[in-house]
């Protein structure tokens, strides 16, 4: 396995677990707010605490889902290749 595969999947899972995150953020948002999730935060319409709100809890969860594929996808290839990859930052 090469490093360009490494860079090719782990950028494709990080985008894949920021998707999946957002998608956990606006249900657990509708769930516990019982309407949706800001549409745009920088519209003055949006109350100031529910944009922070909304920026603190969706960047969250986007951010650690996104670091945690991309520390499995480069703990997988150092075990299938017996070498960690050349430059693990250059995912996500």
């Amino acid at each position: 396995m090469s490093d360009k595969v490494f860079k090719i999947v782990g950028t494709g899972l990080a985008v894949g677990a920021g998707v999946l995150a957002k998608k956990v953020s606006e249900g657990g948002w509708k769930a516990v707010m019982a309407n949706d999730p800001p549409a745009n935060p920088e519209d003055p319409d949006t109350t100031l605490a529910e944009a922070i709100a909304w920026a603190a809890l969706s960047g969250a969860l986007i951010a650690l889902a996104r670091m945690l594929a991309t520390r499995q996808w480069t703990q997988y290839y150092a075990k299938s290749t017996g070498h960690k990859p050349a430059n693990p930052n250059d995912v996500s």
